[in-house]
């Protein structure tokens, strides 16, 4: 009977283990509320000594069992064995989340002037130097994360549907180059972790969150989300990301993404405000953290802010995709003008396309420098669960 009780309880045990070692990690119902990111470190960094315990208890028991020559009994012990090995096979063959998405086999850029297939699909747009790429977020959606080299420098593209998040990063940590493979999700935000410590990292944030480094923080790139006519508007130059041909059938399957039509239940959008899945447009700035509502911005067009006495303007384009975010040196009110599509300031003849660029300004005849310039700040536009996750003291717009 004890060693009855002593097989189940291992197999039991080494079912457990299997299963929980990626639930944590993993989107499975339930998995991503808990703070349980310390526990998932510690099953899957210690995995292989786990199961050696648990194969310490079962196996005194298996061979009591096959000695004792039961029919029944060994029925049972091998339809349990056949069961353990499906679940190995599965929760480390099939549910991590390097098995399931895979990293570019090629990469392959064309310049804006060649690829006029793509100008309505909303990028991640990155410029260092004299150099500007784009990354399709509808490719860049699937892998999660695209290794390549800008102006000599090598960056780190990132994106999380499920939280929406566009980052991009320097692969270097304390001066050296890192490879990074994607490893889970932790609050349903996608996870890497690093080949020389074996650390986890939020990419919604870029700071390790488990293993020797964590509290350390990877170096953003600057980046801009935005329709590929518009950045091409402003880098005419840059390359664009072309489709991998190996994974034509994943990319179809974020189709409509871009304007959160897609029917996945972890990627759809919810069109009201201040939802789990709600559009928001992060900015931190000046150790403020602030979301500003992305229905109320498509509906006014221009919002107008101040954080720690410094005026913030939120442009959008007419396309209702590309967004801007401003900070300028004078306390100035904006009007738009809906005809033209311009940013209009008040009590002035000066007006600026959504994207900064001033058109004509009465200020320009009197010489000197001219303090009403329009200064592009970081900004993100993601899900409103993301952002007040991963920014707890972040404050609403209103």
């Amino acid at each position: 009977m004890k060693s009855t009780w002593l097989l189940i309880t291992g197999i039991l045990y080494l079912f457990a283990l299997e299963i929980l070692r990626v639930y944590f990690i993993m989107p499975f119902p339930g998995s991503q509320y808990g703070n349980t990111i310390g526990i998932a470190y510690f099953l899957n960094t210690n995995i292989t000594w786990l199961r050696l315990l648990g194969f310490a208890v079962i196996l005194p028991s298996l061979w009591h069992f096959i000695r004792n020559k039961k029919r029944l009994s060994n029925i049972a012990l091998a339809i349990f064995l056949v069961l353990y090995g499906v679940v190995f096979y599965l929760f480390n063959f099939r549910f991590l989340a390097d098995k399931m998405f895979y990293q570019p086999r090629e990469k392959l850029f064309l310049s804006g002037l060649q690829d006029t297939s793509h100008l309505n699909s909303l990028v991640i747009g990155v410029a260092l130097g004299s150099q500007a790429k784009a990354y399709p977020v509808e490719i860049i959606g699937y892998h999660h994360q695209v290794k390549d080299t800008i102006d000599r420098q090598p960056i780190m593209v990132t994106y999380c549907t499920v939280c929406r998040t566009g980052r991009v990063y320097s692969p270097f940590v304390d001066g050296k180059y890192e490879e990074f493979r994607l490893v889970g999700m932790d609050h349903f935000n996608a996870m890497f972790e690093d080949a020389g410590t074996k650390s986890w990292w939020q990419q919604a944030t870029g700071i390790a969150i488990a293993g020797s480094l964590k509290g350390k923080q990877l170096r953003e790139v600057p980046s801009a989300q935005m329709r590929l006519g518009d950045w091409l508007a402003l880098h005419p130059n840059s390359m664009v990301l072309q489709p991998d041909t190996h994974f034509l059938a994943k990319y179809d399957s974020l189709k409509g993404y871009d304007e959160g039509t897609i029917a996945g239940k972890l990627e759809h959008r919810d069109t009201a405000s201040w939802k789990f899945k709600s559009w928001v447009i992060g900015l931190q700035f000046q150790g403020v953290t602030r979301a500003y509502d992305w229905n109320m911005l498509v509906k006014k067009r221009v919002l107008q802010d101040h954080i720690n006495g410094i005026p913030i303007l939120i442009t959008l384009e007419p396309n209702g995709q590309s967004f801007y975010v401003f900070s300028h040196a004078d306390s100035l009110h904006f009007t738009y003008d809906s005809v033209q599509h311009l940013i209009r300031e008040t009590g002035t003849q000066a007006c600026w396309t959504p994207r900064g660029v001033r058109l004509g300004d009465t200020l320009a005849n009197r010489g000197g420098p001219n303090p009403l310039t329009l200064q592009p700040l970081q900004a993100y536009q993601e899900f409103w669960h993301s952002w007040q996750t991963f920014h707890p003291n972040t404050t609403r717009f209103q």
